[in-house]
């Protein structure tokens, strides 16, 4: 089984909002590692991203995505090869069990998952409670000094 995981890189990413949401994505490779299967990272807004895997020659029933608190693990694990008639002498594309992992930043979730054409599609979401968002403060300098010499006098 190939395993893939991803851990931290900083900087590699074009655009902030994508550094926020998977903060700390690195690709581990092993000997003999070829990247399987491959994925694409897309931005769709500061608020919502796709992760695209390639997985050509699995079916719903091949995979499992395993959502936690700050890690996404997606895991494909084919039944056999259907093969419609003759015997395969030479296998270019990859149908044997993987897993790959994203290590994703706070308030992050898959909102949903698709599987069309050979490509799986997790649409990811981050949710900020309204607690942690940055607010907006007043000065109100000039009120609080009339106020205090107000009352002095």
């Amino acid at each position: 089984m190939r395993m893939n995981t991803l851990g931290p890189m900083t900087g590699y990413w074009p655009g902030s909002a994508m550094d926020q949401v998977l903060n700390r994505i690195e690709r581990s490779t092993s000997a003999g590692d070829l990247g399987w299967p491959a994925y694409d990272l897309i931005t769709i807004d500061k608020d919502h991203y796709r992760i695209t895997l390639a997985v050509p020659g699995f079916k719903e029933a091949d995979l499992e995505i395993v959502g936690e608190p700050h890690r996404l693990t997606v895991t494909g694990r084919p039944k056999t090869a259907e093969i419609d008639e003759g015997q395969v002498v030479f296998r270019g594309i990859p149908i044997e069990p993987f897993q790959r992992s994203f290590q994703l930043a706070d308030h992050v979730r898959v909102d949903r998952a698709g599987l069309a054409e050979g490509l799986l599609h997790l649409d990811l979401v981050r949710e900020v409670p309204e607690a942690l968002k940055p607010k907006h403060i007043r000065i109100n300098g000039s009120e609080e000094a009339s106020n205090e010499q107000a009352a002095i006098s």
